[in-house]
This record gives C-alpha cells, structure tokens and sequence, in this order.
C-alpha cells in the first residue's frame, strides 16, 4: 500500500510539472500562429490594393480576387472574425479607392509579451 502511495505521489508531481509547460506551449504555439496570420493578411491586402489600384472593402474581397483560399482563423478567438481598420488615405497616386488597410486580432487576453492581442 505504501509503495502505491509512493508511485501516485511520483505520477502527480509529474502531472504538475507537465501540465503548465504544456500549456505555455499552446499559448506560444497560438501566439506565433497569430503573427503569421496577421502578417499574411496584412501582406495581402497591401498586393491587392497594388494589383487592383484600389483598398479591398471586405475581408471576403481578398479570397474573391484569389488571394487567400479562405480567410485564416485568429487562434485567439477561433474564428474567422478579424477587427479591422478602414483608412481614407490612398498609399499610391494610381490607387482608386479606399478601404482596408489593417487587421487586428478581436481578443482583449494579454500576450505572454504583456501587450494586448488587438495592438499587435
């Protein structure tokens, strides 16, 4: 009985140093698929507002015009859903029209970096 003792004793502390390690590694594994995502579609829209001479008005835009299969998913929210800025400047005297020039991430969490994932 004791040595069984012993070996739920040894398998718990083994638990407990498994389980937060595991879990930092999601959370990092998340965050730097948040950072390709948001440089991915940050780099789209800047091709697509060259290629078309005009900002995309939409997310869905940029998968219309063949840029993306589908829009990626925020790993934060785990969904499609993105927040993203509208700017009435154009960035060269050929574009047409404005529209969207950024996207953010629709989580308010704190990153492990301490900046909030809607700044990055």
């Amino acid at each position: 009985m004791l040595e069984l003792m012993v070996v739920l004793l040894i398998i718990t502390i083994l638990v407990g140093i498994a389980v937060p390690r595991y879990q930092s590694m999601i959370r990092a594994s998340r965050e730097k698929t948040l950072k390709v995502n948001l440089y991915s579609l940050r780099s789209v829209i800047d091709q697509y507002t060259a290629d078309k001479k005009k900002a995309p008005q939409t997310l869905q835009d940029l998968v219309d015009g063949g840029y993306f299969r589908e829009i990626p998913n925020d790993p934060m929210t785990g969904n499609r859903d993105w927040r993203v800025d509208f700017d009435t400047s154009v960035s060269s005297v050929d574009q047409t029209d404005t529209g969207i020039t950024n996207v953010h991430s629709l989580s308010t969490a704190i990153s492990s970096e301490g900046t909030a994932y809607d700044t990055w």
